[in-house]
């Protein structure tokens, strides 16, 4: 199983588009302890020919350019993409759906909450139904990733619910949406037969159920967007928590450090890494920290 990491940033990357943030600075001037990263998104495959991307960010259109096994090889038009598979209706990871507009069959894989988000704003209609396939996904039920041509792709997923909040565009105003697990924030498990990987790109908290899903991982892609709860409020660049925003943090007896330390995961990689967060500055004291807790920093390209 070939997994890329197509983009390992947060919403807005980095550098941000209106951030002049430290980091976000030494990104933009081309500091190479400092490199860019575009907004999280990975590809799976089992043969390396057919690709299945999982959330399709912003930066989508960008992310195939970069990376060659996404490229067209036959014919005028082609793609190696068979699928998107969403873990959410954020507009980090359904925007870049408009980029996938050309009539090229594929299959949109998405729990029920997420399909009725695109089902009910008509500009995914873009996505023309008598060539992309939406496929309604149950929770914690595994499924087969399936080529265009009908054929087993060699890929198995399930998704489940972590625990998340509702979207911010879906959020009621001056309310203080409430932490919940029930499949509005799902987690991604892939395996082909043989090895398993998770993809978790947004979660709020470490639930019992979540920990012994994910003991004994061969790879687990986790959300690494905050260091600390409270580092945007203390850099002046936001008011909002990680908590409200529905991601656990890096650090502190509650953080994902903490959470991950008892459990057996072979290989454990962070991605959504919001701008703020220090550990993208591979000479920062926070960087140093993770590393020596068995952290790898995702960044775009990587290749697992």
């Amino acid at each position: 199983m070939k997994t890329l990491i197509l983009g390992a940033a947060a919403g807005g990357g980095f550098p941000q588009w209106n951030s002049n943030a430290p980091g976000c600075r030494r990104a933009r001037s081309g500091d190479p302890a400092a490199p860019p990263r575009t907004q999280a998104s990975i590809a799976v495959s089992a043969d390396g020919a057919h690709w299945f991307v999982f959330n399709a960010s912003p930066d989508l259109r960008q992310q195939i350019e970069a990376n060659p096994s996404l490229h067209p090889r036959v014919g005028l038009r082609s793609t190696p993409i068979a699928g998107v598979v969403l873990t959410g209706g954020d507009v980090d990871a359904i925007a870049g759906l408009l980029n996938l507009r050309e009539r090229q069959p594929l299959t949109l894989y998405a729990a029920g909450a997420v399909q009725d988000v695109l089902a009910a704003n008509p500009i995914f209609g873009v996505l023309a139904g008598d060539v992309v396939a939406r496929r309604t996904v149950t929770l914690d039920q595994p499924f087969d990733l399936v080529r265009p041509d009908g054929l087993p792709s060699g890929l198995q997923a399930e998704l489940f619910a972590v625990p998340g909040k509702v979207p911010l565009y879906l959020e009621t105003p001056g309310e203080t949406p409430p932490l919940v697990e029930d499949g509005r924030t799902v987690g991604a498990r892939l395996t082909d037969g043989n090895r398993s990987l998770f993809f978790i790109p947004g979660c709020a908290a470490m639930s019992p159920r979540l920990a012994a899903r994910l003991q004994g991982a061969d790879l687990v892609l986790f959300d690494g967007t905050l260091y600390r709860d409270d580092e945007m409020v203390r850099a002046g660049l936001g008011a909002k928590t990680g908590q409200r925003m529905g991601h656990m943090s890096l650090s502190g007896p509650e953080g994902t450090l903490a959470a991950f330390s008892t459990l057996d995961v072979r290989r454990k990689v962070l991605v959504h890494i919001n701008n703020s967060n220090p550990v993208l500055m591979a000479d920062s004291a926070e960087r140093a920290e993770v590393e020596a807790a068995g952290w790898e920093v995702g960044y775009d390209g990587m290749a697992l």
